[in-house]
């Protein structure tokens, strides 16, 4: 192994570092812990507080002088003056300031954008969960009720095979679904309880193993409430939503504990109301069993029905036959549940190792009624499908973490070991009619798939270099029983896969740093599919490489630019509308990103990412290359105020640019640019506001497909765009209260 030896080599040639290790705890005026401060000393040493406020500091000396910051707290800076002793530093709060966010010494340093944007513009919806990350751009075709289709990196999503997503460490994309590979619901996410979003482009992460090839997201959740709220909003087309907070355990000595709610009824602004339905219930636990042991107990309820109008044709438009917000078939719609348990626990068994495991559970259900192409099959009856099923989803895994010195640098070790089990049963999809007659059944079975894994990596820092060489090894048995088979017919197939993986980044100073990421990722594909190839093309490989760098030219001020190339030897996915193999092929990749985000003043603050792909099928001649719906241009940005007097508010944009619906991009999914707004005012406890989606009533089509449908009077069928049209001028207010 190369890796052992080059630290053997490393170790040999070093001396035993003069610097020791320095503790302490980071807390507000109010006793309560502050994670993700930053601890920096005058040598150069760095950490960073955990989420109870402790901090461990190597490579410090008597008398190195540590300066601590945060983006929400003014800075301190203290002497060492007794490196026995752990010290309380008490931060004071402040606005938000832009000067105090450090560009880490990490490969994942990029998460610090998002960390800017959640305290500078909290979610408050949904779908604003995955807006938050640069570059992605998401749309709702089912009323609110399904999965957003996501774009990132030249890819059409769909609804995550190619993004990996998490909450608190639970998986939220299922794989084998009965819509689509992949598929990642957020919908059980209250967006108040966000408290940070780590993301990372490209397969270059070693604890981040299936679906992540453009990359991922992992959404962290609070762990204790700055007290308790009550939150009402109330809009257009009969839309309530009702919030609730509760802190449980308000100043009880390391232990925190709360329960959160939301309630939301619309009927949108459809000509057949959706009657969309949704509520949340979530609890959380978290404790110091002593000074090196932290538990978290966590629990999870989400339910929603809905009716939707779906995808309507261009032409059914242009001739009157339907408006923007009417239907074709208006008994489309779903439901679906999702109930999650999750305990974590983290020891520290010394100065240098710790170790973080995890088990979750998650029992889940999904029904859901389509229409895309009418009339095209079933003359008489329509072309109404049902999709179905019941999962239960398992998982555990343990991570340790153990670090030292090498001469003049530091070594970390970052392992684990994991496992996922789905067991999915009643995997169904059928011909339906009006949502309450089965015709044909289409296909019908039971899945299990298990995910055992592995992944090993350091981070080797050595001065400004931070070399980190990594591995994954993933082992997966996927089981299909037929229920449509005549006879019992259980098909297997097993395959191992190698991700190796290698970081280079190079760190000056506190003010920028350059990048070169570099390593192989893979998708797994649906266990129908595996099945059905006998076990070909099972995990195909991503091979991806970015160069960047994160920059501070002055304070107030960051950017960051990278080029990018991703190869995919196989778009090979299950099309659970159709039930059938769509192989695509090698593809191949490459683009740019900038993100850039500013604070002119401490109450204004400006953003805006620009996102370019290049997406086409490797083996497929000029011209017949295009990969359909791949988003080549793509903009958010906008202006945020947070002012001392109680102001806050903003108006941000998304732009998509025109891309190719099909492979010789004879059909066209224009391009849209959409503004949204949003005011508050507080008063002591109190908040009232307004919020305001599509604030120039732009007509718009949120999502688009070249589909070849048929319509009841028509004789002969057509392809051409089918869309859902997005939100028109749509006005809520909100009134808020916290105590």
């Amino acid at each position: 192994m190369k890796v052992p030896f080059i630290l053997t080599i490393l170790f040999c040639m070093s001396s035993i570092s003069m610097g020791q290790t320095f503790s302490g705890i980071i807390t507000d005026k109010d006793n309560r812990g502050v994670p993700n401060a930053h601890v920096t000393s005058n040598s150069g040493a760095h950490s960073h507080s955990d989420r109870d406020g402790k901090f461990t500091i190597d490579g410090v000396k008597l008398n190195d002088t540590l300066i601590v910051t945060h983006i929400s707290f003014k800075p301190q800076s203290f002497v060492i003056s007794d490196l026995s002793k752990p010290i309380t530093v008490v931060l004071d709060e402040s606005s938000f300031e832009l000067a105090q966010v450090e560009v880490r010494h990490s490969i994942t340093a990029i998460s610090s954008i998002t960390e800017v944007d959640v305290s500078v513009t909290p979610v408050t919806t949904s779908q604003d969960l995955m807006r938050k990350v640069p570059g992605i751009v998401i749309g709702q075709h089912a009323g609110g009720g399904k999965a957003e289709q996501i774009f990132l990196r030249g890819f059409d999503i769909d609804h995550g095979t190619d993004v990996a997503v998490s909450v608190d460490g639970i998986p939220v994309n299922m794989v084998s679904h009965a819509h689509g590979q992949g598929y990642a619901d957020l919908h059980f996410v209250i967006p108040e309880t966000v408290e940070n979003i780590d993301f990372g482009k490209g397969p270059y992460y070693a604890d981040k193993g299936n679906l992540c090839t453009a990359g991922y997201v992992g959404f962290k959740t609070k762990d204790k409430l700055d007290g308790s709220l009550v939150s009402l909003e109330y809009g257009q087309f009969n839309t309530l939503r009702a919030v609730g907070m509760f802190d449980l355990l308000k100043k009880k000595p390391d232990q925190d504990a709360y329960v959160a709610a939301e309630y939301l009824m619309t009927d949108g602004p459809f000509d057949s109301p959706q009657d969309f339905n949704r509520l949340n219930v979530m609890a959380k636990y978290h404790a110091s069993i002593d000074k090196r042991q932290f538990l978290t107990l966590q629990a999870s309820y989400f339910n929603s029905k809905w009716n939707a109008s779906g995808q309507i044709p261009d032409r059914a438009v242009e001739s009157g036959l339907i408006g923007r917000f009417g239907s074709i078939d208006d008994t489309e719609g779903g439901n679906t549940s999702r109930i999650n348990a999750l305990i974590n626990h983290t020891a520290i068994l010394g100065e240098h190792t710790s170790v973080k495991s995890k088990v979750y559970y998650s029992r889940y259900g999904f029904e859901l009624y389509s229409n895309f192409t009418f009339f095209l099959n079933d003359s008489a009856n329509g072309d109404q499908i049902k999709q179905f099923e019941q999962r239960n989803l398992a998982g555990f895994e343990s991570v340790v973490d153990h670090h030292y010195h090498v001469g003049n640098g530091t070594i970390g070790i970052n392992g684990g070991l994991g496992l996922r089990y789905d067991d999915v049963n009643g995997v169904e999809l059928s011909h339906t009619m009006n949502r309450d007659s089965l015709l044909v059944p289409l296909a019908l079975g039971n899945v299990d798939e298990s995910n055992m894994y592995g992944f090993v990596g350091a981070d080797m820092e050595f001065g400004k270099f931070l070399i980190n060489p990594a591995i994954r090894l993933d082992y997966f048995k996927f089981d299909y029983i037929n229920k449509l088979d005549s006879v019992f017919n259980n098909r297997s197939a097993q395959s191992f896969k190698p991700s190796p993986k290698l970081n280079i980044v190079y760190s000056p100073n506190k003010r920028w740093q350059l990048y070169l990421k570099s390593g192989m990722g893979f998708h797994s594909n649906d266990t129908r599919v595996v099945v059905a190839q006998k076990g070909k093309q099972t995990l195909p490989t991503a091979y991806g490489a970015d160069l960047g760098a994160i920059m501070k030219p002055i304070e107030n001020l960051i950017i960051n630019v990278a080029g990018w190339y991703l190869f995919l030897e196989q778009e090979f996915v299950y099309v659970g509308d159709e039930a059938v193999v769509e192989p695509s092929g090698k593809t191949q990749r490459l683009g740019a990103d900038v993100s850039v985000r500013y604070q002119p003043l401490k109450w204004l603050f400006i953003y805006a990412d620009f996102n370019y792909a290049y997406a086409r099928a490797v083996d497929e001649p000029a011209g017949a290359d295009h990969i359909p719906l791949a988003v080549p241009l793509t903009s958010v940005g906008g202006v945020s105020v947070n002012h001392p007097i109680g102001v806050k508010g903003g108006i941000n944009y998304r732009w998509i640019g025109d891309r190719p619906a099909n492979e010789d991009n004879s059909i066209v999914a224009k391009g849209y640019i959409v503004c949204d707004a949003n005011l508050s005012y507080t008063w002591r406890k109190w908040t009232a506001g307004v919020v305001i989606q599509n604030l120039f009533n732009t007509k718009w089509n949120e999502t688009q497909f070249a589909t070849e449908s048929r319509l009841q009077n028509e004789e002969q069928s057509v392809e051409e765009i089918h869309f859902t049209p997005g939100t028109p001028f749509f006005i809520r207010g909100k009134l808020s209260v916290k105590f």
